[in-house]
């Protein structure tokens, strides 16, 4: 099997999202025509697992169907899913009420299924010397909207640290990963300031930092372990009082919070009844896991990939959150609730 990495910051964004159709354009135009065509968008922390699912499945069905993956972000994707023009919606955070709403009149109804843990990854250049450790308190002085315009150095955030300027990069506003975070760190979802510069492609922000020597952002896990020698991730003081470098192994013990989240996709009924998508849904659900962990996510437990299958084949319909995005909340918990559309 193919070891898989997530896209470095060389890669542009086109190439993520056409990279993969590039594998069907090989083909003769009659056997392009024959391929079923399965498509997905949204979020950008959710596309590496997508993207090494979706081209091992290709394989495994010798171009017989295409998967096109894209980063539209996951509120960019759920526009897309709601108007009935993806299959699958890529997600590092719940569906909202309004987005919800948006496929409740569209008549678009969905499966919500997770795929995957994220430690949410905040880094700094790596010639930053000083932050050793933030709190979650120094994230929220550095991150809410009070800040804006206010906190513009480092010293501010804490005394003992050098009067150098802080640069910002983050998620746009289209994306899960601004959503869990401002959630998280903030209190309320969006809740945040505006003067740092945002991006959907989580490249953009990988460049930013490590151009900046007073820099800081944040994205998920994956793209800091594809990228670790370009940036550095701080560590997250904990509920306990520990200070915890974000790992695949400090989100299944749990002391990587408040940043460790699940990831989702979400799967179009009518789209679901396709047998290429039964297929591959339940490729995603057992090779997935395999894959998630190569392209540095952490798996789920078997047992929740076991259900989830089984609340795909009983089309087991509606988000379990109820449009409100939830803090720590574990797998197990999510898969013994019932969905709501």
């Amino acid at each position: 099997m193919k070891i898989w990495h997530p896209l470095t910051a060389s890669a542009t964004a086109a190439a993520m999202v056409f990279g993969l159709a590039s594998i069907a354009s090989l083909a003769t135009p009659q056997l392009a025509m024959a391929q079923s065509v399965i498509k997905i968008d949204g979020s950008s922390t959710v596309f590496p697992i997508a993207e090494a699912v979706a081209e091992e499945f290709q394989i495994s069905k010798r171009g017989k169907v295409r998967v096109t993956v894209g980063i539209a972000g996951t509120g960019g994707g759920f526009k897309r899913f709601c108007r009935g023009e993806t299959d699958i919606s890529n997600a590092s955070r719940p569906i909202l009420k309004e987005e919800m709403e948006m496929c409740r009149k569209a008549g678009v109804r969905y499966i919500e299924l997770p795929v995957a843990y994220d430690a949410l990854t905040v880094v700094v250049n790596t010639q930053n010397t000083w932050a050793k450790a933030l709190t979650p308190a120094e994230l929220r002085k550095i991150w809410e909207p009070a800040a804006q315009g206010r906190i513009t150095r480092w010293n501010q955030v804490r005394a003992d640290f050098p009067a150098e300027p802080l640069m910002l990069f983050g998620p746009g506003a289209d994306s899960g990963t601004f959503d869990y975070f401002t959630e998280a760190v903030n209190g309320k979802s969006k809740a945040s300031r505006t003067d740092f510069q945002a991006s959907e492609d989580d490249n953009v922000i990988v460049q930013g930092v490590s151009a900046n020597k007073g820099a800081l952002g944040y994205f998920g896990y994956a793209y800091y372990i594809g990228n670790k020698e370009r940036v550095r991730a701080v560590p997250i003081q904990n509920q306990q009082g520990r200070n915890v470098q974000p790992s695949v192994e400090a989100v299944i013990d749990g002391s990587y919070q408040p940043l460790s989240r699940p990831l989702f996709i979400y799967v179009r009924e009518t789209a679901a009844q396709r047998p290429e998508m039964r297929e591959f849904i339940q490729f995603y659900l057992s090779d997935g896991a395999t894959l998630a962990k190569e392209v540095g996510y952490v798996p789920l437990p078997e047992e929740a990939y076991r259900l989830a299958r089984q609340h795909f084949d009983e089309k087991k319909l509606g988000t379990v959150f109820g449009g409100v995005p939830e803090v720590g909340v574990t797998i197990q918990a999510l898969l013994a609730r019932e969905g709501k559309l």
